[in-house]
């Protein structure tokens, strides 16, 4: 009697899978280093990375494939090694500058001519009036838009400002957040030129800001959304070279025209204030 020694073999396992969990870490490891190296955007680009490194070790103690994993532990450690590298060359480069403005006396400046004086001579009440009201350029009494103001290293121009951006601001990237609750968009265009000897970078050497009607500054990297025709602040400009283009703010809505435009030349320099409309 013979017995049947041939058994169904046990089914090949298929070919193991690369981890969600590591998928997802490549994905966030591969944002925050872009947004790493991006001097407006690095705090977003700081929040990622960790995220991302702490994912891919947990994804390498999970089953499947573990390249992904890999990958996301790699890229999530160099990207933040490059983004400390681009924040501290920026800051050395803006306290260089800002040293050199200060010796030179490189405060930003109206060029607006001054006013010729009177034939006549004025009445006695004229120039104590003149002399109480606050010099163009400051908070109280800020440039129109269109005004062009400069120092030693730039000549910066405020040409407009749209209030009610908020749709152009979503349509211009996806990843665009809408405004919190109470605020809005705003676009600033802007024109920088730089005049300087050698070459200038108006992510170092200038800041963009709106200051609300109570006295708060909104600075332009405490909104992270994407400007259309975005001014192109990692530009490296040699002498005479301009550069135009827009600067998204998400501020209060009920005050929106309300407040003032800012302009701060380097890191000491002093700000420039300008009307909102």
């Amino acid at each position: 009697m013979s017995t049947d020694l041939h058994h169904p073999l046990p089914p090949a396992d298929a070919a193991p899978k690369n981890s969600l969990l590591g998928t997802i870490a490549l994905i966030t490891a591969v944002v925050g280093t872009v947004f790493a190296v991006i001097p407006g955007a690095l705090i977003i680009g700081w929040i990622l990375l960790p995220i991302a490194f702490v994912l891919a070790i947990v994804a390498l103690f999970q089953k499947g494939r573990k390249l992904f994993g890999v990958l996301a532990l790699a890229l999530s450690i160099v990207g933040t090694i490059a983004g400390v590298i681009v924040f501290v060359g920026g800051l050395a480069n803006a306290v260089s500058d800002a040293i050199d403005d200060s010796v030179s006396g490189g405060d930003l400046a109206s060029v607006e001519p001054a006013e010729p004086a009177a034939e006549e001579a004025p009445e006695e009440e004229a120039p104590e009036e003149e002399a109480a009201e606050d010099p163009a350029g400051t908070r109280s009494h800020p440039h129109p838009l269109g005004t062009t103001v400069s120092n030693d290293e730039w000549s910066v121009t405020i040409n407009s400002v749209q209030l009610d951006a908020t749709e152009a601001v979503l349509a211009a990237n996806v990843i665009n957040p809408a405004p919190a609750e109470g605020e809005q968009y705003i676009l600033v265009n802007a024109t920088a030129t730089y005049t300087g000897a050698e070459t200038g970078m108006p992510a170092v050497d200038l800041s963009f800001a709106y200051v609300t009607a109570d006295g708060v500054t909104v600075h332009s990297y405490d909104t992270i959304a994407v400007a259309p025709d975005a001014l192109d602040s990692m530009a490296e400009l040699y002498t005479d070279a301009s550069i135009t283009g827009n600067i998204a703010l998400a501020v209060p809505s009920d005050t929106a025209g309300e407040g003032t435009i800012v302009v701060t030349p380097g890191i000491f320099g002093d700000d420039v204030f300008f009307a909102a409309k």
